[in-house]
């Protein structure tokens, strides 16, 4: 005689848990893969500011005046003879450096390189002086420094 009455048996045996174990962790780990594939396929750009850059009217620069670029990591200054423009990355190890106005030196606060306003190494290990870089005056006035390019030591653009 068969009992059609009872349920069916709906415990899973330990080769079926398996089975959907196993099934579980490939799918999972395909996906995984899909994902990072997909993320591997994007771009990954560095957006930086442009090298060239406007430092302001040639005119509102004072003889003596030394402006600080941080985003473009540029001193820009106007003195007597004219305009220079000097890269305040320290020629050490690449850290950048501040102006002090109060001593009218530019110090490296790593290690303690010291430069003078021309960029000639005063002290420190520091083994060569700051860059010069490119400089220009545009047809309204304006100076636009180009970080990227440099320029022999003691270039100076003439106001």
């Amino acid at each position: 005689m068969k009992n059609d009455d009872k349920p069916p048996d709906r415990t899973v045996g330990r080769r079926r848990f398996c089975q959907l174990a196993g099934a579980s962790a490939c799918t999972l780990a395909t996906t995984g893969a899909g994902v990072l594939s997909i993320d591997f396929l994007r771009p990954r750009a560095l957006f930086e500011p442009p090298t060239r850059f406007t430092a302001g009217l040639a005119d509102g620069f004072t003889p003596g005046t030394v402006l600080t670029a941080e985003a473009h990591k540029v001193y820009v200054m106007r003195f007597q003879p004219g305009f220079r423009a000097l890269s305040a990355v320290c020629t050490h190890l690449g850290c950048i450096t501040r102006y002090r106005p109060d001593e009218r030196i530019i110090a490296c606060p790593c290690h303690g390189s010291r430069f003078a306003l021309d960029g000639e190494v005063i002290a420190g290990p520091a083994p060569r002086p700051l860059r010069w870089l490119q400089m220009e005056i545009s047809s309204r006035g304006e100076i636009i420094v180009d970080a990227a390019l440099e320029v022999p030591q003691g270039t100076v653009l003439k106001p």
